[in-house]
């Protein structure tokens, strides 16, 4: 699914027109993305948690060359899914 995908949906349900569906989920989608830039935790009741994680730095090796290389810190993100959500889904196979 794409975000027109989503905007045409979002449309339909809400019965406005694709315009403001867009600007609607242009907003939410960038709040989501402020609050995972400031580092702090998304959750969605019924769907999961997206969080950030901080990785530190550590040892690693080039696969082609064997040489040992330093991988640096960096942050993550991360999904979670709610119980609710998995069950859902295994509901459907």
């Amino acid at each position: 699914m794409t975000k027109a995908d989503i905007i045409e949906r979002v449309a339909t349900a809400v019965g406005c027109p694709k315009s403001e569906a867009f600007q609607h989920v242009e907003c939410l989608f960038g709040l989501m993305k402020d609050t995972l830039q400031d580092g702090d935790s998304l959750k969605i009741a019924r769907f999961g948690v997206f969080e950030v994680k901080r990785k530190n730095d550590r040892r690693g090796r080039n696969p082609m060359t064997g040489e040992e290389i330093r991988i640096e810190a960096r942050r993550v993100l991360t999904f979670k899914a709610s119980g609710l959500l998995k069950q859902n889904i295994n509901m459907q196979s």
